[in-house]
């Protein structure tokens, strides 16, 4: 096949898949998780039920799919996040930040509870370790930060207390928390 029929059956497919994650995600939040069945997303979508049963098996992987994609866009904004801020302790404040809020902003729901398990999640929270390892690293080269715990560690530390971000009821609470956090990288007295 010619090369622009197969990147236009590509797209198609891409346009397909994107409607029916929107159409689900849009069900869910209109309507609740339990109320959300094959069928429904059919007729959200505008997309017959057998042309959905061959993208996916059921809800449950439409909504991890879902899922994969929003970890996905989350990622590519803390990286633009980090690459947007000044020095090394800017990037790391700033990515500290804005996952926080990011937290703050999507968990604690019944679907969070569903899609927070599993193979994707791993390997998402270890991209992000390794991000916030990396900046962590870097700014400890200036002597703003402690060295006398692995960047390995403190990127733990970090994580997870910003697990408390999903629970504050406000995002000054959640700019706080940084700010803790922050403050448990510094250097202790000499």
């Amino acid at each position: 096949m010619p090369k622009l029929w197969n990147e236009t059956i590509e797209a198609h497919r891409r346009e397909v898949r994107d409607a029916i994650l929107d159409a689900t995600a849009a069900l869910v939040a209109e309507r609740g998780l339990a109320s959300v069945t094959m069928s429904r997303i059919a007729g959200e979508s505008r997309i017959g039920r057998a042309t959905l049963y061959k993208y996916f098996s059921g809800v449950e992987a439409i909504l991890v799919a879902w899922h994969q994609r929003q970890v996905r866009a989350h990622f590519e904004y803390l990286i633009q996040v980090r690459d947007q801020a000044g020095d090394a302790g800017e990037r790391l404040e700033a990515v500290l930040e804005a996952f926080a809020l990011i937290s703050h902003e999507h968990h604690g729901t019944e679907l969070a509870a569903l899609l927070h398990r599993g193979e994707h999640v791993a390997r998402a929270q270890q991209h992000l370790s390794d991000l916030i390892r990396d900046l962590l690293t870097e700014a400890a080269k200036t002597g703003d930060l402690r060295d006398d715990v692995s960047p390995d560690e403190l990127a733990s530390y970090c994580l997870h207390s910003l697990t408390a971000a999903s629970r504050l009821r406000s995002k000054a609470a959640v700019r706080r928390l940084v700010k803790v956090i922050l403050a448990g990288l510094r250097p202790g007295p000499s």
